[in-house]
């Protein structure tokens, strides 16, 4: 149950996860005037620090999901593994406009690759596992490399395992066996990876940020570029998939499909239904954020108009990177210093990013140069 209504500023958006995600949602809701509340089950999360409250409940606490539903005019979430029985008492209460189907959806690889198929999209080749057995004889059919990932879970690297050749077969298996129901897929030698960050409407109209063009370094996003270096060809191709897919999933609010690009052919990978961090260049280098159209959709505002104002390069800050981060910006004339508050500094966890802007891609290449040199 859905009422579509408008909520406007000063009214209260429940945000169910208190990460970086949640903090730049909650950024932007606060800057538009809206009472800002988040459920993380950590005191003092990211979010919560710039929230008017916080809920410290864990994210299947039906009690804590509750007091959230009723103090807050509408919600959402910030990350896709939301407990599917607490969105779903969310929806009935007509207070979350991105329904429980998105959730369903992204949580399962299987189902994301099913989606795709049925919207006639380009996949890569993919097959379920259910044991070592199955993954044996798939992985016989298949051609190498490949890749096995858990159905559920698992980012940043995680919950996966690349197998180059026959002899990466017995881990396979072994990780199979290890996680119960699993996807392999055919690998991609893909020239580049590029991410389609786009924010739908309740009424279904859409609106796409400029494709970006990724880099990561260990399985983690390390660079996004923005414009991406990509023909038209391909990007015809993105944006008509992105918004077919759209269209089948009744989105609302922002969504992000990253796609793999192999000459002018596109490859759909996976789903976030929320932000992206390949989106947050669109914070400083376009006329409205992601998380802002994310808010405005949700909230049944109309969607406004982008642009990309100037070329952009988005750099994270791992935890190795925060200390030499902070030593450098003295000297540090360009880049726009985004950290997120997280109290545990770990060597791979995302503490925050920089985005820099100029008037060519090259100035701003040039300017990341700068960066990375005084870091060295």
């Amino acid at each position: 149950m859905q009422t579509n209504k408008v909520i406007l500023p000063m009214k209260t958006i429940g945000i169910i996860g208190g990460g970086q995600l949640g903090r730049m949602m909650a950024i932007a809701a606060k800057y538009m005037g809206y009472q800002v509340a988040v459920l993380d089950p950590t005191p003092n999360c990211p979010a919560a620090q710039v929230a008017d409250c916080q809920i410290t409940a864990a994210y299947d606490d039906m009690g804590g999901i509750q007091k959230l539903t009723d103090i807050s005019d509408v919600v959402t979430y910030e990350f896709e593994n939301v407990d599917l029985n607490a969105a779903a008492y969310i929806e009935q209460t007509g207070k979350l406009p991105q329904g429980t189907y998105a959730l369903e959806i992204t949580q399962n690889r299987e189902k994301e690759k099913s989606i795709m198929r049925e919207a006639d999209l380009p996949v890569p080749a993919n097959k379920v596992v259910r044991d070592s057995e199955m993954c044996k004889r798939t992985l016989e059919n298949i051609s190498l490399p490949a890749v096995i990932k858990t159905i559920r879970g698992g980012y940043d690297g995680k919950g996966q395992l690349k197998i180059n050749t026959n002899d990466d077969i017995k881990a396979a298996c072994e990780f199979s066996d290890q996680h119960d129901i699993c996807i392999i897929e055919q690998w991609i030698p893909f020239d580049k990876e590029i991410s389609v960050v786009f924010t739908r409407g309740q009424s279904g109209e859409i609106m796409f940020f400029p494709i970006s063009e990724n880099e990561h370094k260990d399985h983690i996003l390390y660079k996004t570029t923005v414009p991406a270096s990509i023909s038209a060809a391909v990007q015809q191709k993105a944006l008509d998939a992105a918004g077919k897919l759209a269209g089948k999933m009744n989105i609302t609010g922002t969504f992000a499909i990253e796609m793999f690009v192999k000459g002018d052919a596109i490859y759909l990978n996976e789903m976030a239904p929320r932000p992206h961090n390949s989106g947050h260049y669109t914070i400083e280098a376009c006329t409205i954020s992601q998380f802002e159209q994310h808010i405005r959709a949700i909230c049944g505002l109309p969607l406004m108009p982008i642009e990309r104002l100037r070329p952009a390069v988005m750099v994270n800050i791992l935890g190795n990177d925060v200390e030499t981060a902070l030593n450098v910006l003295p000297d540090m004339r360009h880049g726009f210093l985004h950290l997120y508050g997280k109290e545990a500094v770990k060597p791979k966890r995302k503490m925050g990013h920089m985005t820099f802007i100029a008037d060519t891609l090259d100035e701003a290449k040039q300017q990341l140069a700068v960066y990375e040199e005084a870091k060295q």
